[in-house]
């Protein structure tokens, strides 16, 4: 059984993590910051550090867990953290270079961003996660800025993803539907959903700081049967293709008028 309080526990935790070199902040987000959180969830946290932070700092504190090296989670802006137990209690710690969020943060004001690879994540993420996380986490120590949703932002973002989505779809019905694939025919609508997802909620103005309950969100439900009910029959792997085409268009549309 945890010794402290959720409460004690959070602020002796955010404390020792603010006490590391370099870190300039400490925020909860995850279910705990929204609120939405079970008793079994973990504490999603991270330290946001300006210039050379050491992990090897982090693995001093004793905790027990895996502290990864900067870089070692892909090496982009998600680039590194620790899995740890703390109290009995399962604590995330993320990596944030103050410098790398900054940068992204007048890249999205800008209307750009870039997807990078992360495990885990069927689209991958959006560069703009990290100042996603800015706006909806809870900063705990030190002082953080507040970002909204930047106009240039959702002006290009729902195309760049739609795009993704229906070149995903396109080559799904020409490549692995005629050939009854249909493990990468669910593969392929798992992941068009995904990218639909992102482009409207981008048109929203909602920021996305990762994956979980995204389809839902976006109101994409409707593409659940479809996995759901694939045989390998070309033809039926066809329709379940130009479904969610038509599935994936009229969210969209409905966002875009």
């Amino acid at each position: 059984m945890p010794s402290l309080t959720d409460q004690a526990f959070l602020d002796a935790t955010a404390d020792r993590l603010a006490a590391l070199p370099a870190v300039r902040a400490v925020t909860l987000g995850g279910s705990r910051a929204r609120g939405t959180h079970g008793p079994g969830s973990d504490w999603d946290m991270a330290v946001y550090y300006r210039g050379a932070f050491d992990p090897d700092d982090l693995r001093a504190v004793g905790w027990a867990g895996e502290v990864s090296g900067i870089g070692e989670w892909g090496g982009g802006v998600f680039n590194g953290g620790a899995w740890l137990t703390v109290d009995e209690r399962r604590v995330d710690v993320h990596y944030r270079d103050l410098d790398v969020v900054e940068h992204q943060r007048t890249e999205a004001e800008a209307g750009r961003f870039d997807v990078e690879p992360l495990m885990f994540h069927l689209a991958g993420i959006p560069t703009y996660l990290v100042v996603a996380e800015l706006a909806v986490n809870q900063v705990l120590r030190g002082e953080l800025p507040r970002p909204a949703y930047p106009e240039a932002l959702r002006a290009t973002a729902p195309a760049r993803w739609y795009g993704a989505a229906t070149a995903t779809l396109a080559y799904a019905g020409a490549a692995h539907a005629p050939r009854g694939a249909v493990t990468q025919v669910a593969g392929a609508i798992a992941l068009a959903a995904t990218q639909t997802a992102h482009a409207v909620l981008a048109a929203r103005g909602e920021w996305v700081t990762n994956e979980k309950g995204i389809v839902r969100l976006a109101g994409l439900g409707a593409v659940d049967p479809l996995v759901a009910e694939l045989t390998p029959e070309p033809e039926s792997l066809t329709r379940a293709v130009t479904e969610c085409g038509r599935i994936l268009g009229r969210a969209v549309d409905r966002t875009s008028g």
